[in-house]
């Protein structure tokens, strides 16, 4: 089936040995360790590969050979997102370089005084963002996470309990909706509310838009209370360009009021216009546009 299963990718014993070694010999040897464990992932991860194999082949139209080396390209390039998002949160931020364009969407949104709504996707690092707005930080806002992903509290708490001390807040989505009531209350306290708007659920709303010329699934939560709610929208991406340098963007979101398939449409055009500059970055591990054989 399509929809994601509410797993993420990785266990805590492999999380402890990356960052030991981070800190302990440097972030390069973790890079280097990585080699290997993508090498594993191509051979033993039959989801994840058939997944990233059919994106390429089929999705981006590579040749059926060539796509299987770009997955072993794009397992490497996520684990280096895991790495960095280990030796960001662990202090060494200095360590990298930045870009920002559309920085001044998001101060806009803050110096507005009502909030503001954040969609990402699973491409990227978005996942650091949080230590991105310390460039903001003067307007004391917070980041609230809207997840629907309980299943990994043990990996959460140890990341914490690694990290420095962090702002984010996390909004679980319920049956009952009452996690509703909280978007609003953040809102009402000028807070950024985030989602990543590209993966779903079995039972949830869902909308259907086309993304790389099929039409996909997505979760509606994300684009039902960002059209209906009068505060701006943003598309956030955080794109890793080099081994120590990250692209931040930050795009206003134009869409007809209230209309949650055009928020979605201009959502998918601009994933599209992200991958078509750093194609290695798609990290959905399952089959997302229901269409592997």
């Amino acid at each position: 089936m399509s929809q994601w299963d509410g797993k993420s990718r990785g266990k805590v014993s492999g999380y402890k040995i990356f960052l030991f070694l981070i800190r302990k010999v440097g972030i390069r040897s973790a890079y280097i360790l990585l080699y290997f464990v993508a090498f594993y992932y191509l051979l033993f991860s039959s989801k994840g590969t058939k997944a990233i194999h059919y994106y390429f082949h089929k999705r981006l139209g590579k040749g059926y050979l060539i796509s299987f080396l770009k997955v072993y390209s794009n397992y490497y390039s996520f684990g280096k997102t895991i790495i960095d998002k280990f030796a960001i949160a662990s202090g060494l931020k200095d360590k990298f370089t930045y870009n920002f364009d559309g920085e001044q969407n998001l101060e806009n949104i803050l110096k507005e005084k009502k909030g503001g709504i954040l969609i990402s996707a699973h491409v990227g690092n978005f996942e650091i963002a949080e230590f991105f707005f310390s460039r903001v930080d003067e307007y004391s806002t917070h980041i609230n996470l809207v997840t629907t992903d309980g299943e990994h509290k043990a990996i959460k708490d140890y990341l914490k309990s690694v990290s420095l001390k962090t702002n984010m807040k996390f909004i679980i989505v319920k049956e009952d909706l009452s996690h509703v009531f909280e978007i609003n209350n953040a809102l009402q306290k000028n807070e950024l509310i985030c989602f990543t708007g590209d993966r779903y659920i079995e039972g949830s709303k869902t909308l259907s838009e086309k993304l790389l010329g099929k039409t996909a699934k997505f979760p509606a939560g994300a684009f039902l209370i960002g059209s209906r709610l009068k505060v701006p929208v943003i598309f956030l991406y955080i794109m890793k360009e080099t081994n120590k340098h990250y692209h931040f963007y930050a795009e206003q979101a134009v869409f007809k009021n209230r209309d949650a398939q055009d928020l979605l449409k201009q959502y998918t055009l601009s994933i599209e216009r992200i991958l078509k500059k750093y194609p290695y970055q798609w990290f959905n591990y399952f089959d997302f546009w229901n269409d592997i054989k």
